[in-house]
């Protein structure tokens, strides 16, 4: 019973609109049959009332059942219950069903998409015989009193225009926000692709240039192919981690270690030294994975334009943040102008998103990278 009750919302929805506006249109009309609210309705032009009798259950079902398409057919639905509601007025009815009009209204300045102008002209032209027919039937409502209802009627239908242009706002929000969703993972896949490849690629590159000149050394060209075969393994977990990051039920794990990082990075031939300062902690989030990433961008820059020179890596964990330095000794060249602007570009986007700080240039004894990147941020 409580299941079927939770799926009554869920079959509601699938109806056709007709079928959704039809409780309505009914309730109104049987409302209008209650004798406590005859001639209760809306009065315009003081016309003397008139008791119920056959013609006013016709008048009610006229002004009521056009409601069940008033989403489907706005138009239709608004010029008959105002043809309705003028023979209401002008009979002297005043019956509940007068309501009906003002739903009619909204419901046109919500749905119709077409011809709205157009429609706004002929309500108001339609509107002028009527004030008349009142008027020479001994109406006392006067000018003033027919403008004052046609604002009115006016305002019902802005009501309704204001729902549609705020649907219709929210609507394209929502696409705005998911298209910037979509490029923002793009970009996010991207420059994982980039830290992941070019690192692991780099290091190749330069390990099989160096094998080139080991075949006199068969012990130490061995020791060469067996590095970079696995570094190709590595690259390929590393991409195989990547992608299951595609899979929405994937559990993150952590990223490498900076230790297994900075010994890769020695075998490819470059002279590493590597320094820690402080623990690392488990809620550090997405910290740790920026401090990786700045890490191995600067190492993958340092086997680029900087081979064979002393490189040195400095982390230093705190309460609040994370401090990544990496200088590379006569370094005069950097990925930053290149990548396609996933570089060390990249690495800024990443460390100002956790609201850190991020710097990369020359100075007097080669290139260094630091960052500032406060931890505590969850991924």
């Amino acid at each position: 019973m409580i299941s079927l009750l939770r799926r009554v919302p869920e079959l509601w929805r699938r109806l056709d609109v007709t079928a959704q506006d039809a409780p309505l249109a009914l309730i109104l009309a049987l409302l209008s049959l209650v004798p406590a609210l005859h001639n209760k309705g809306t009065q315009l032009g003081d016309i003397p009332a008139r008791p119920m009798d056959s013609l006013a259950l016709l008048v009610i079902a006229a002004e009521c059942l056009p409601l069940i398409v008033r989403r489907k057919w706005p138009l239709v639905s608004v010029a008959l219950v105002s043809i309705a509601f003028a023979v209401d007025q002008l009979t002297g009815y005043h019956t509940a069903a007068g309501i009906a009009l003002p739903i009619a209204l909204v419901s046109a300045g919500l749905h119709v998409a077409h011809y709205r102008r157009t429609a706004a002209v002929v309500a108001t032209v339609g509107y002028v015989p009527l004030a008349v027919g009142l008027d020479r039937s001994g109406s006392q409502e006067g000018v003033a009193g027919f403008v004052t209802f046609y604002l009115v009627l006016a305002a019902a239908c802005a009501i309704g225009a204001w729902l549609r242009l705020s649907r219709k706002a929210e609507a394209e929000h929502r696409k705005h926000v998911a298209e910037t969703t979509r490029i923002a993972e793009r970009t996010s896949i991207a420059r994982e692709l980039h830290d992941v490849v070019t690192h692991h690629v780099t290091a190749m590159v330069v390990q099989a240039e160096a094998a080139r000149y080991l075949t006199a050394a068969p012990e130490r060209l061995d020791q060469t192919l067996q590095t970079i075969t696995d570094t190709g393994r590595r690259s390929l977990t590393d991409l195989r981690h990547l992608l299951d990051l595609l899979n929405p039920d994937h559990n993150p794990e952590a990223v490498g270690d900076l230790r297994s990082l900075v010994e890769q990075t020695r075998q490819a031939g470059q002279p590493v030294e590597f320094a820690e300062e402080g623990e690392s902690v488990r809620d550090t989030g997405s910290a740790e994975v920026v401090v990786y990433r700045v890490v191995q961008e600067a190492l993958t820059n340092a086997l680029k334009y900087a081979h064979g020179s002393p490189t040195n890596v400095y982390v230093r964990y705190g309460e609040r943040e994370i401090t990544v330095e990496v200088g590379t000794e006569g370094a005069r060249r950097s990925a930053a102008s290149g990548g396609g602007g996933r570089g060390l570009a990249g690495l800024r986007d990443r460390v100002d998103v956790l609201g850190g700080e991020f710097t990369a240039g020359q100075r007097e004894d080669g290139f260094v990278v630091r960052a500032r990147i406060p931890a505590g941020n969850p991924s």
